[in-house]
């Protein structure tokens, strides 16, 4: 069931959105079996209702129809706003008037509702679920679980290595898989982790072994030593340098890996170019 209600952008090119967006009598079957559909925002007006673009039709989207919580004030305009030009899914609610001057009056808040209903009621903690990446924070990167819907994966939860930023891991637009972590169905929201997706630790450390020399980058400095990233799920620790940036590209040897303590210790060896130099022709 949770298929029904896919990202924003998922749909739009689907041969059953095409068809049902293409005539009146698509469009009512759509209405009458609360059918989600995708189309494009035109413009926002300035009465901020959304214009949509569907088929060889315009839908209107009222402005307390436009999002989860616009109408109770806990959803702020930009969510509105930030729409123009992209997808957005909806529930056709009328139809009127003849062709070509077809009135249809369409709803994402609903969409929206149905879609965080069933996350609530379905999601378990473990369930891995399909998500879009739709903007990125210091702390955290916001994702679309459906319809709209969004969550944000902490900066902590994005991976066991160290990194200052969302963006050294994601980049809007993604595609990615996020684990559902718990869900609170009294204050509407669904808790997520992505890094599990990448290993446990033993799988990560597996292909190193002390006395090997391999590429990493500085993911943080700190004055007892230098968080080196070797995976994006596996870190060691090296002396720290005064010539070291984060973000860079190092060689590093490996000193000793502990198991029992998920411990890595290196030694840095050089830095590296940004890139890695191109194959030989």
């Amino acid at each position: 069931m949770l298929d029904r209600y896919l990202p924003e952008g998922r749909r739009l090119s689907a041969p059953d959105n095409l068809a049902a967006c293409a005539s009146k009598g698509g469009l009512l079957a759509a209405r009458d079996r609360g059918a989600i559909l995708e189309g494009r925002v035109l413009l926002c007006d300035a009465n901020h209702d959304l214009i949509v673009r569907l088929g060889p039709y315009t839908g209107r989207i009222p402005r307390d129809q436009a999002a989860l919580g616009i109408s109770e004030g806990t959803t702020r305009e930009i969510a509105i706003l930030s729409r123009v030009g992209k997808p957005v899914c909806f529930t056709v609610e009328s139809v009127e008037g003849e062709e070509p001057d077809l009135r249809i009056v369409l709803s994402r808040r609903r969409a929206q509702r149905m879609a965080l209903d069933l996350l609530l009621t379905q999601a378990r903690p473990g369930m891995v679920l399909p998500a879009v990446v739709t903007h990125l924070e210091p702390f955290g990167a916001f994702v679309d679980l459906g319809c709209g819907v969004t969550s944000m994966i902490g900066i902590e939860n994005i991976s066991v290595s160290r990194i200052s930023h969302p963006g050294q891991r994601f980049t809007v637009g993604e595609s990615i898989y996020a684990v559902v972590l718990d869900t609170d169905p009294q204050r509407e929201r669904i808790y997520l982790t992505h890094k599990e997706l990448l290993g446990t630790w033993a799988e990560n450390v597996r292909p190193f072994h002390p006395g090997m020399t391999v590429p990493g980058v500085v993911r943080g400095i700190k004055e007892y030593g230098a968080f080196i990233e070797l995976t994006p799920n596996l870190s060691g620790l090296a002396e720290t340098r005064p010539d070291l940036s984060e973000g860079e590209r190092v060689s590093v040897f490996l000193k000793s890996i502990a198991p029992d303590r998920m411990k890595i210790k290196l030694l840095i060896i050089d830095h590296l170019p940004p890139e890695p130099p191109a194959p030989l022709p």
